[in-house]
């Protein structure tokens, strides 16, 4: 379902314009910021961290510049075409760190496609000229011409030396894609329904169609991804991304990708197990089939004894949501349309066919009201309160803003999804910036809104590992640590004490601040250099605290 971009060039000619979105919380507002041409052209939001510019992408290649964003009269201006990019096809856009540009995009080479991702690095800080090379490009794999997803989403570490790309699935749920005959028996290939890591700083890097060169050489992040279009780093640095199921009513997932894990597509979705796996299996009994969509429609379910047999590794499960929104199932037994949360179960993630896009967090605990550190992503497919049948998701209405409070337990995150926004048409892509969260609507005339969220209150200063109150950093720090560990002493900033910034504090806080002071072991993280706010919040939603950090007024 969802092939994206063939999707949202119907969606677009539909010219179906929706009312203004409405905020669903007393605490949330909108405004309109700019209009970005209507025809769907605007495909993806990106914010440069060195100076906050919000940029936003076109499907021809062109890149523009919100001016004045923060004012009543916001406008756009053209910074890059395709031809100083290379990519006259982009899906992705991210900014590193230091403000360098990081595009994906494919081409198409008779029956294949390439893919490629490109590196504009800024000449001069502040300035528009930069330097364009190529980091990696596929060889030519086979195109389906159906339920090609591409190399789309892109996300850039935070520490800014590596690349996480998603390369979406060239099927639906794992049938044959020959292209009338052109490729028999192919399916999925090492190129597609994978996340790949590659160095940001690398040239002409060819990524093989091979899965064994993908593994040796370090590039195979993750597998059995149908397409992750937007992943994004959490403030702890754990890295998520939504997912779009298949034309069959299995759910949408969010997954936290780690590296070496499989998440099953395309044998699992959701949490269930595709059917067309197993022998003898008969469509006419599913009841999860959507007839609405083109896998049914052109007879793509099927018994297929043709199918591969899973690979023998444990696949990982998607974050599994507790609601209360977002997390309607149809039940295979019955074929009824259940409600998660109110029958006290979890599902494996989103209602089906929602389409989430456009993932953020609130990296800086720049929010308050219970969103400080919390992830937020969009949904893309129209549906229908009514439950009158449609493309969309059940008798779930979509295109809205959800808030995400995702809690970890052990090896796995559950979350907790409310809707905050609704109304959008078509919404896209997010970019985050303090309180303010960006969204870009690629139906009617294009649009970029501004959400307001609550802020955190303000937040004392301090300077991490300057645990005591002599404004000095020293091993009477590691002390002073210590003895609150095991011996009741009472700190007036506890942040501080939060050496390595995992949200809490350990012997392998004072451990790594000795190394620091005694062994020439990396500085801790910022705050450190200078006085600051935690940037990162505390581990559990717990808030360590700070009175008054040493030297730091």
């Amino acid at each position: 379902m969802k092939v994206f971009p063939a999707l949202v060039f119907s969606c677009a000619a539909a010219g179906d314009l929706a009312a203004a979105p409405q905020a669903l919380r007393p605490d949330v507002s909108l405004r309109r910021v700019v209009e970005t041409g209507s025809g769907g052209g605007s495909i993806r939001l990106a914010r440069d961290p060195t100076d906050g510019a919000l940029y936003y992408l076109r499907r021809n290649g062109s890149i523009y510049r919100i001016r004045d964003l923060e004012s009543g009269a916001a406008s756009t201006q053209k910074i890059y075409a395709a031809s100083d990019t290379g990519l006259s096809a982009p899906q992705g856009i991210a900014i590193g760190p230091e403000g360098n540009f990081y595009l994906t995009g494919n081409e198409t080479q008779g029956a294949n496609t390439v893919a490629t991702v490109r590196r504009g690095a800024r000449a001069a800080p502040g300035g528009d000229e930069r330097a364009w090379a190529t980091v990696a490009r596929t060889e030519p794999y086979p195109r389906s011409n159906l339920f090609d997803h591409l190399v789309n989403g892109i996300a850039v570490s935070p520490d800014g030396r590596s690349l996480f790309v998603n390369s979406g699935a060239r099927t639906d749920h794992g049938e044959e894609e020959s292209q009338g005959g052109l490729f028999p028996g192919v399916r999925e290939v090492a190129l597609t329904a994978v996340m790949f890591r590659l160095p940001a700083d690398g040239l002409d890097i060819v990524l093989r169609n091979d899965r064994e060169f993908l593994h040796t050489t370090g590039y195979l992040f993750a597998e059995g991804l149908r397409n992750s279009f937007d992943p994004a780093f959490a403030p702890n640095g754990d890295l998520f991304a939504g997912e779009n199921s298949d034309d069959r009513d299995d759910s949408e997932e969010l997954n936290w990708i780690r590296e070496g894990r499989h998440y099953g597509f395309p044998w699992r979705i959701g949490t269930n197990d595709t059917p067309q796996q197993f022998a003898g299996y008969d469509p006419a009994e599913d009841l999860l089939l959507n007839h609405n969509y083109i896998a049914y429609q052109r007879g793509l379910f099927h018994d297929d004894p043709a199918y591969p047999p899973a690979p023998d590794v444990e696949f990982t499960e998607p974050v599994m949501n507790l609601g209360p929104d977002a997390d309607s199932f149809r039940d295979p037994e019955t074929g009824a349309v259940r409600d998660a949360s109110a029958l006290g179960i979890a599902v494996g993630t989103f209602t089906a066919h929602r389409s989430p896009l456009g993932l953020v967090f609130d990296r800086e605990g720049a929010l308050g009201a219970g969103l400080e550190v919390d992830g937020f992503i969009l949904s893309w497919t129209r549906g229908d309160p009514s439950g009158t049948p449609s493309e969309g998701p059940f008798a779930d209405a979509s295109e809205d803003l959800l808030h995400l409070e995702l809690t970890r337990t052990g090896d796995a995150y559950r979350v907790r999804s409310t809707r905050i926004v609704s109304g959008f048409d078509h919404p896209i892509d997010a970019e985050i910036a303090g309180n303010r969260l960006y969204v870009l609507e690629y139906g009617g005339n294009g649009a970029v809104w501004e959400v307001t969220l609550p802020a955190a209150p303000p937040r004392a200063l301090f300077r991490r590992g300057w645990i005591n109150s002599d404004e000095a950093l020293d091993l009477s720090d590691a002390v002073a640590a210590l003895l609150y560990l095991f011996g009741g002493l009472s700190l007036s900033c506890p942040d501080a004490a939060d050496v390595e910034d995992d949200g809490g504090v350990s012997v392998t806080d004072v451990v790594f601040l000795l190394r620091h002071l005694f062994l020439t072991g990396a500085a801790p993280p910022e705050p450190f250099a200078a006085c600051g706010a935690d940037p990162t919040g505390d581990a559990g939603g717990n808030d360590l605290g700070c009175a008054r950090g040493a030297g730091c007024g």
